[in-house]
C-alpha cells in the first residue's frame, strides 16, 4: 500500500512515537496519519511531524472511534497497560479491541494491526496476559484483515524499563530483585516500529502473527547486570525468593503513583517472555534485531543525586 490513510491508536506513547517518526520518514509528503489523544499536551512531540494530525478524542467512546475511523485504510492499535486491576485490564485489553472491531466494521475499515504480547494465553497466570489473549480473540473473530504482533519487553531511549533499573542502580549499593530468574528477549523500540511499518505497507502480512524479540535471551538478573555495567554503576544483585518478592510487590502497590512492580507483574514473569520459534519473527520482515548491549549505551547516561531521583520519578510516571 503506497499511500495509506492511517489511524494510530496509542500513537503518542513510547512505541507509537517511534512508529510515527518512521512512517513520516518513509512516506515523506505522502504521509496521512491521524493520532488521537485525550489531552493534546500528551502528543506535543508529534505535532510538528509533516502529514500527521493530532485529534483530541476518547477512543473508549464508540462514537469517537467511528468518527476517527471514517475514511481510514489501516488502523494500528498500540493501546495497552502493564499494571492495573481486573476492570482496568478488561477495559484496555478486551473491551477496547471489541469496540475497535465494531467501529471498523461500521466504518468499512478492513485492515487492522494490533500489538499484543509474548506469552498470552487464556490460562496464563496473570491478568495482563489473560486479558491480552482475550483481546486477540475479540479481533480474530471480527472478520478483519488482521496482523498480530507479539513483542517481548521493549527497550529504548525514554523507556520505563532500562532507565528505571539504571537509575536504581545508581542510587543503591545493593539491589534486591524480584523475579531475578525470569527470562526475557528484549527488543529495541526502533525494531518494533520498523516491524509495524513493514506491516502497514505490506498487505501480505494480513492474517499473520509475528513474534518480535531481540537476539538474546536473558534473565532479569542478567539484564540488570548489563545495565549496571553500561550505566557505570555495577552493583550486587540480590534475587528475592518468591515469598519476599510477593511481599515487596504488595508494598510497592501500596505506595502512591504507578508501582515499580506489582503482584500481577510477578505472575506474568512466571511465563518466559521469549519467542517460541513457531511463528514468523523480525527476520521474516527483513529486520535484523539489535541487542540491548549494542543499543543501551547510546542513551543510558550516568546521573547523580537529585538528577537520578528525578529520572526514577519520570519513568515511574510520578
Amino acid at each position: 500500500m503506497s499511500n495509506p490513510k492511517l489511524l494510530i491508536l496509542g500513537g503518542s506513547g513510547f512505541i507509537g512515537s517511534a512508529l510515527c517518526e518512521q512512517l513520516v520518514q518513509a512516506l515523506g509528503g505522502r504521509a496521512n496519519i491521524t493520532v488521537p489523544t485525550r489531552r493534546l499536551a500528551h502528543a506535543r512531540g508529534l505535532i510538528s511531524l509533516p502529514g500527521l494530525r493530532v485529534r483530541q478524542a476518547n477512543v473508549h467512546r464508540e462514537e469517537d472511534l467511528r468518527r476517527l475511523m471514517a475514511g481510514q485504510d489501516v488502523v494500528v492499535n498500540l493501546i495497552a497497560i502493564l499494571q492495573g486491576n481486573k476492570s482496568q485490564f478488561e477495559q484496555a485489553h478486551v473491551q477496547l479491541p471489541a469496540k475497535i472491531a465494531a467501529a471498523a466494521q461500521a466504518s468499512g475499515v478492513k485492515r487492522l494491526i494490533h500489538v499484543s504480547a509474548l506469552g498470552v494465553a487464556a490460562d496464563a497466570p496473570s491478568l495482563y496476559l489473560r486479558s491480552k489473549a482475550a483481546g486477540e480473540a475479540q479481533l480474530l473473530g471480527a472478520g478483519l484483515e488482521l496482523t498480530l504482533l507479539r513483542p517481548s519487553v521493549v527497550f529504548g531511549a525514554g523507556d520505563s524499563f532500562t532507565n528505571l533499573f539504571a537509575g536504581m542502580l545508581g542510587l543503591f549499593p545493593l539491589l534486591p530483585l524480584a523475579g531475578a530468574k525470569a527470562r526475557f528477549q528484549p527488543v529495541w523500540v526502533e525494531d518494533v516500529a520498523r516491524a509495524l511499518l513493514r506491516c502497514v505497507l505490506d498487505p501480505q502480512t494480513a492474517g499473520k502473527t509475528y513474534e518480535l524479540a531481540g537476539p538474546q535471551v536473558l534473565s532479569l538478573r542478567e539484564i540488570v547486570q548489563q545495565l549496571g555495567r553500561i550505566s557505570g554503576h555495577p552493583r550486587p544483585i540480590l534475587g528475592l525468593p518468591a515469598l519476599l518478592a510477593w511481599a515487596q510487590a504488595l508494598l510497592l502497590e501500596a505506595l502512591p503513583g504507578v508501582p515499580l512492580m506489582s503482584r500481577d507483574n510477578l505472575a506474568s514473569m512466571q511465563v518466559p517472555n521469549i519467542a517460541t520459534g513457531r511463528l514468523p519473527d523480525l527476520a521474516a520482515l527483513g529486520i535484523q534485531a539489535q541487542s540491548l548491549a549494542a543499543i543501551a549505551p547510546s542513551y543510558l547516561q550516568t546521573l547523580e543525586g537529585c538528577a537520578r531521583l528525578n529520572e526514577i520519578r519520570k519513568t515511574a510516571r510520578r
